[in-house]
């Protein structure tokens, strides 16, 4: 009886008003990185966050980078989400095309929560001048995170 007035305990807290998984879709890591990947466990690695490119050049070519999210889902979650990835500049405006990804959620029958990482890799992102931009992550219309992002031009050294 101890053990499952314990259990009931965790799960009133777990579902209770201040936990995240009462919010719906939850984004617990969005950044954008150098790299990323997912092992066969769920496990979501990360290689070289960053929120600064230095540029020798204007425009700016960053060759290789990532947006690596992990997301968690609660029961009312389940169902049909598309994912939008938007690079956008100070203006407000788009410097790509935006990025969706279709998914479906179930939650396991004996699961309170589904975690999933997604790893978004991307060649050759051109920024056409410096300064501010970010990563917005949406879900069905619903904001999800906002990556800051800033790029600068290398100081060319004075004579």
């Amino acid at each position: 009886m101890y053990v499952q007035r314990k259990i009931k305990l965790k799960e009133i807290r777990a579902n209770s008003r201040d936990s995240c998984l009462n919010e719906g879709m939850n984004a617990q890591v969005a950044v954008l990185c150098d790299a990323a990947t997912q092992d066969s466990n769920s496990k979501l690695n990360i290689l070289g966050v960053f929120d600064t490119i230095y540029a020798p050049q204007l425009p700016a070519i960053q060759p290789q980078c990532a947006v690596a999210l992990r997301v968690t889902f609660a029961t009312g979650d389940e169902g049909q989400h598309k994912f939008t990835l938007n690079f956008i500049n100070a203006d407000g405006h788009p410097i790509v095309p935006a990025m969706e990804i279709p998914i479906t959620i179930i939650l396991p029958a004996d699961a309170h929560f589904l975690s999933l990482n997604f790893v978004v890799s991307i060649q050759q992102l051109r920024f056409p001048e410096a300064g501010l931009y970010s990563v917005d992550v949406s879900a069905s219309g619903r904001s999800l995170a906002s990556i800051p992002l800033q790029v600068k031009p290398i100081p060319r050294p004075t004579a």
